[in-house]
């Protein structure tokens, strides 16, 4: 991993790892120490550095431009080669550049394929919907609840929401719940080198995460008169902080709740998104009046279909596999890289094993007659017209073609290539 992802990862796993008990009353899968003995094994990387593992196997790693931190992961074990995508964006947004990677030769990408049917529309006129839905909701004297998670799109919203209370000159404070979205932004502010170019070039100036307008969030306050923003995790709404302060705000009409553009089956989040229910069921015993707004969120770190498959067309790998997404999308986007690419491609269900085909090159020793053949120019002269057509140039061309022999030895010697008349008919070859 990277090492933003380094410093992050821990904080975020034990996050999970605090919602799953308290709030999912999960088993415990794994604990906090569990956590820090896996973190002191990893080896961080930085991006295009290329790990040597041993002979055969090298690793590097290329800007994925998710969150902060995020990477793509080539691998060439001998002759072959991968690159395993994870999530990325091929397009920059508000404080995070582009996915940026190498023309690769290669033999399988392992893709997400989050939006593999979906191409978002223009991210200014979304953008703009999303503050008049926030703007008309606090000018009324209603609060705004945006769940999200703590790295990634709580930073693209700050800044949008930044700056348009700046230019509006709007006095209704901006929360963070605290803890790890505060620590997540304290990163992003030592992490520049990892954000968009606007964003770096204003930096001599002004810290980007440096939010004028944000505040820490007091939970006393969740009972508090008057409007307010306030973003709390996590952004599915299934458990902790973000769904705590939904119970008590979701039974006003004045009030907005604002959701990403992606929930898993069976959380909150997704049933609001499905449409506005008037009660949702919290458990057997616990139900609640839904009378709030809802807005669905159009912004994500995760790219849509056709930067998927732009950036399938740009490396054209052998094989294509896609993973992270819905079966009725992968299937039609596997149809579109086969039908319009004419790549492999495969949507392997969960423990499902898929044989991909790998290139292996036979490394061997030439003899010297041979090698003299190759040395012999073997040329061919055409005329043809200039551009202007009055007259002829002379073009020549070198087609030299050398054959011989592959002799692979029974004693694990080195292959060997071999002029014909070196050829003694061994028997032991």
């Amino acid at each position: 991993m990277t090492h933003p992802t380094k410093a992050l990862a821990p904080l975020m796993l034990k996050d999970n790892l605090k919602h799953m008990i308290n709030g999912m009353g999960d088993k415990e899968k794994f604990t906090s120490d569990d956590i820090d003995s896996c973190m002191e094994k990893v080896i961080a990387v930085d991006l295009k550095q290329t790990i040597r593992v041993d002979e055969d196997l090298e690793i590097r790693a290329y800007y994925a431009g998710h969150v902060i931190g995020a990477a793509m992961f080539y691998a060439r074990v001998g002759d072959a080669s991968v690159l395993y995508t994870g999530d990325y964006n091929m397009t920059p947004d508000r404080h995070l550049g582009a996915a940026q990677i190498d023309r690769l030769p290669l033999d399988l990408v392992i893709t997400e394929s989050t939006y593999g049917t979906t191409i978002r529309d223009s991210r200014f006129a979304h953008e703009s919907e999303f503050l008049k839905a926030v703007h008309t909701c606090v000018a009324d004297g209603g609060k705004v609840l945006i769940p999200t998670f703590a790295l990634g799109r709580a930073q693209e919203i700050c800044i949008l929401l930044e700056d348009y209370w700046e230019r509006r000159n709007l006095k209704v404070p901006i929360y963070f719940s605290g803890g790890l979205t505060i620590q997540a932004n304290m990163y992003s502010k030592m992490l520049i080198s990892w954000t968009s170019q606007k964003v770096k070039e204003a930096y001599t100036n002004h810290n980007a995460f440096d939010f004028k307008h944000v505040r820490t969030f007091d939970r006393s306050l969740i009972h508090a008169p008057g409007p307010c923003v306030l973003f709390a995790t996590p952004g599915w709404l299934n458990t902790g902080f973000s769904l705590e302060v939904f119970k008590q705000w979701a039974t006003s009409e004045m009030n907005l709740v604002t959701l990403p553009g992606q929930c898993i089956a069976g959380t909150i989040g997704q049933k609001l998104m499905s449409g506005k229910p008037k009660k949702i069921d919290l458990d057997p015993e616990t139900q609640i009046d839904v009378r709030c707004q809802i807005h669905k969120l159009a912004f994500s770190p995760h790219t849509d279909s056709k930067g998927i498959m732009d950036l399938m067309k740009f490396l054209s790998p052998k094989h294509v596999i896609l993973v992270h997404g819905e079966k009725p999308k992968m299937v039609k986007l596997k149809g579109r890289i086969e039908s319009e690419l004419g790549i492999p491609c495969y949507h392997p269900a969960n423990n499902e094993t898929v044989s991909i085909p790998s290139t292996h090159y036979v490394r061997a020793d030439a003899s010297a007659s041979f090698i003299n053949t190759t040395l012999c120019p073997n040329f061919s002269f055409k005329n043809s017209a200039s551009e202007d057509k009055c007259t002829s140039e002379l073009q020549i061309c070198d087609v030299r073609v050398s054959e011989g022999l592959l002799v692979m030895q029974n004693n694990n010697q080195k292959p060997n290539v071999i002029h014909q008349d070196d050829w003694s008919g061994k028997t032991d070859t």
